[in-house]
């Protein structure tokens, strides 16, 4: 049975793109195309989707207030497809903070209307299965979780990919991190403008200095690069020091930042000396890198199944023999300072 979607924007060319290109996916039905929040309720009670994608700025209602009033009290898988100006990434980050399940930036330079379409009705389809009882969880904030100590500081490497339902588990293990906490690159599948404002939100929040990756910085411990949004992150060494590099480049298991090209130069860069850990997202990207990694001798985790927002990308990779501990969400930040510690 096809998953029911409602499209929520105030562009009457989105709309028609947006029904028009999902139309062509014979899992997806298109309920209906709603101009605002107001007609979006109505049809919401009258055609029961499984699934919304829903703008930002619209008229009457923006989007995000309809969203806190839609996760409280009829609470559905919503994705923001928007404008992502710098501004909106703030504003994008806000959406996911109050219950949008992912973030995808509406066609642009970067963003054909081919590649917006197959992302979305992928997101769309992993989103649908989310737990109603997920969506309207939301995380004890950063300050309230317990702080994590090393007893020791470490110069190891520590990867992280993660996708959908991840920026909350980047923000529970993150979190949890010492000041002394090794370097850590992290792949989150995000567009543009939304991993800076993303990184701002970690920075305020964490002990660590997390910050969007620039190209040619030094890895230093106690600091988290992110991933721009439409650019891969990779390690690189120039003698003892480990540096990242910031690169254009085709799309990679379907995506840009790929996990799969950030496992794959730790391993080739940092070997044992790295831990790669790889959380909720749908998909299998990362799962061919952190087998890699697990070849070099680098120490792997994944997250389980309970804790996951979508269980692809960690179940990908315990299938291919790639995780070495797989654990929930709570136990990860402490495995990989314990792990970080042994090496």
């Amino acid at each position: 049975m096809p998953i029911r979607v409602l499209v929520v924007d105030d562009s009457a060319v989105v709309r028609k793109i947006l029904t028009e290109e999902l139309s062509r996916d014979p899992e997806i039905e298109v309920v209906g195309a709603a101009i605002d929040p107001y007609m979006a309720r109505d049809m919401i009670l009258e055609h029961k989707p499984d699934v919304l994608t829903l703008d930002i700025e619209m008229p009457r209602m923006d989007g995000l207030t309809f969203l806190r009033k839609l996760i409280k009290a009829h609470p559905l898988p919503v994705i923001i497809v928007s404008s992502l100006t710098r501004a909106g990434g703030d504003l994008a980050m806000e959406a996911i903070q109050s219950g949008a399940v992912e973030v995808l930036c509406k066609p642009g330079a970067a963003y054909t209307v081919g590649d917006m379409a197959a992302d979305l009705a992928e997101k769309l389809k992993a989103a649908a299965k989310i737990p109603v009882s997920r969506i309207q969880a939301r995380p004890a904030p950063v300050s309230a979780k317990p702080r994590l100590a090393m007893t020791k500081t470490t110069q190891r490497i520590v990867a992280i990919g993660t996708s959908t339902g991840g920026t909350e588990a980047l923000r529970n293990v993150l979190g949890r991190m010492p000041r002394n906490a090794p370097g850590i690159l992290v792949v989150q599948h995000m567009p543009e403008h939304f991993t800076r404002s993303f990184a701002n939100s970690l920075d305020r929040e964490c002990e660590l200095d997390v910050a969007e990756a620039r190209d040619g910085e030094t890895i230093a411990q106690g600091r988290v690069l992110i991933a721009p949004g439409n650019k891969h992150l990779l390690l690189a060494r120039s003698g003892a020091v480990y540096k990242a590099r910031v690169k254009d480049g085709p799309r990679v298991s379907r995506h840009r930042p790929s996990a799969d090209v950030l496992f794959k130069s730790v391993a080739r860069y940092a070997g044992a000396n790295a831990v790669g850990v790889i959380m909720t997202g749908m998909g299998r990207d990362g799962a061919d890198g952190l087998l890699e990694m697990h070849k070099a001798g680098a120490p792997t985790v994944g997250q389980d199944e309970a804790t996951c927002v979508v269980y692809g990308m960690p179940r990908e990779a315990h299938k291919l023999g790639a995780v070495d501990h797989q654990l929930p969400l709570d136990a990860i930040a402490e495995k990989i300072l314990r792990l970080a510690e042994e090496g």
